[in-house]
């Protein structure tokens, strides 16, 4: 768990959680503000959501959620986050219908919440982090690399920010 404990670390040492008046700075619009504060007080989020967008996790990467959304109809919601514009929302519900039962159950287990919590979390997190990972506007072909290499990745941008 060494490359959590450096994002954490990170986290923990060099920056100040968001305020409520943070001009837009939220997770779900992108901002890292809002990120640094989620990740901050809930490490499992990190864990889970690197765990879903790794290409050696159980969606199949971030091809595999893009392809989640659009059979749930919602392509164009996961498409504003990835793309440069504006990121749509989602609420938890829309996003228990496209992960599904049994993928939202493991997670809220791994959270230790209800499965209504840990989509709520998930849907205030997910928007900002695709868009941050993504910020030439466009997913890479061969996905965002396995956790590992997420996590990584993550301690780039917070160290960043």
């Amino acid at each position: 768990m060494g490359l959590l404990d450096s994002v954490l670390g990170t986290v923990m040492n060099g920056q100040q959680p968001p305020s409520s008046d943070n001009g837009g700075n939220n997770a779900a619009s992108g901002g890292l503000g809002g990120l640094i504060g989620l990740v901050a007080s809930n490490p499992q989020l990190l864990q889970a959501i690197t765990g879903m967008l790794g290409n050696d996790g159980a969606q199949g990467g971030l091809g595999g959620l893009v392809a989640r959304f659009q059979q749930a109809g919602l392509g164009d919601v996961i498409g504003s986050w990835v793309s440069s514009g504006q990121n749509q929302a989602i609420s938890g519900e829309q996003l228990s219908d496209v992960l599904g039962p049994d993928a939202l159950s493991g997670l809220a287990e791994k959270l230790g919440v209800s499965e209504g919590d840990a989509a709520s979390q998930l849907s205030s997190i997910l928007p900002g982090l695709i868009d941050r990972l993504t910020p030439q506007g466009q997913a890479p072909a061969d996905g965002l690399g396995n956790s590992d290499d997420l996590m990584g990745m993550l301690g780039g941008l917070l160290q960043k920010g």
